[in-house]
């Protein structure tokens, strides 16, 4: 079993009146299935109300399934005797940073975390030190919080999850209230704890440029997984994708465009490193065959 599993899993959200007696139903999640290896980036994309955001915090017991089971690191999650446990593996990060951030210095907010987990002292220090150099923010540790940057912020709330040390992170929506600048520190931040500390993270985004570098990629519409694969893969399938309401990368769409102009370029281009590549190798094809 991966570090999450997901099976045949739904939630629905129920309307209540006044009085506490149901008024209606609606269904957020429908019969997903999902299943995330140790190590692994894994992105789930969809448009607003894709049930994009329930099932990310299915992933640290902040909703309970109304069918289907949840397992974190092999715990059932409908389980309260793993409740503790679940939310020490599965660290959850969200979109406004000053709803995590609670400490008026920055070391003090990240080391809040490991103290209520009653982690000794010595070690504490070790682990928010570890942490604030791992988001490249250990110059601001004696800072205020509240003179940060958006992504600053974020970055310290992403810290206060590392020094807890999860064996997976979900970062649901963490860079939607940033600015272009703010969005690249995190995304950077997150593919380093990935690739050197082999933090599973799971990335919830409408940001399509965030996710080219992603293992692999899912994509949700009305409380269903409707498309999956490596981002290769999904951003080849543009039509499909504009079907789901989503964009795809800038760069994707040029190609995608110039392939409908006749020119030949393969599908899923991703970077502008390999649209050029792509040109260059059509225009020397082109070359070669007027030289015939």
């Amino acid at each position: 079993m991966g570090i999450i599993k997901i099976k045949n899993l739904i939630h629905d959200y129920v309307r209540r009146d006044e009085e506490g007696n149901v008024e209606g139903k609606s269904r957020a999640i429908n019969q997903v299935n999902l299943e995330v290896e140790k190590g692994e980036f894994i992105a789930i994309l969809g448009h607003n109300g894709s049930g994009k955001s329930t099932l990310a915090k299915h992933l640290n017991v902040i909703l309970m399934p109304t069918e289907g089971s949840v397992w974190v690191d092999g715990k059932d999650t409908s389980e309260d005797k793993n409740l503790w446990e679940i939310r020490q593996s599965a660290g959850m990060v969200f979109q406004n940073p000053d709803n995590q951030i609670i400490g008026t210095v920055v070391e003090e907010d990240v080391g809040f975390g490991p103290e209520n987990m009653g982690v000794p002292t010595d070690e504490i220090w070790q682990r928010v030190d570890r942490a604030l150099r791992s988001v490249n923010m250990i110059a601001y540790r004696h800072h205020s919080p509240n003179k940060l940057s958006g992504g600053q912020k974020q970055r310290v709330a992403i810290a206060g999850v590392v020094a807890m040390r999860p064996q997976c992170i979900v970062l649901d929506e963490p860079t939607a209230m940033l600015d272009p600048v703010g969005r690249k520190e995190v995304i950077e931040t997150v593919r380093e704890l990935n690739e050197t500390e082999q933090v599973t993270v799971i990335l919830i985004t409408h940001y399509m440029e965030e996710v080219i570098h992603a293992d692999r990629i899912f994509v949700m519409d009305q409380g269903r997984i409707v498309l999956q694969g490596k981002p290769k893969e999904v951003f080849a399938q543009v039509e499909l994708l504009k079907r789901y309401r989503l964009d795809v990368p800038q760069v994707t769409e040029l190609a995608y465009e110039l392939k409908l102009a006749g020119i030949e370029i393969p599908d899923g281009v991703l970077t502008t490193e390999e649209l050029v590549e792509a040109l260059r190798c059509w225009k020397n094809s082109r070359r070669a065959d007027v030289k015939q």
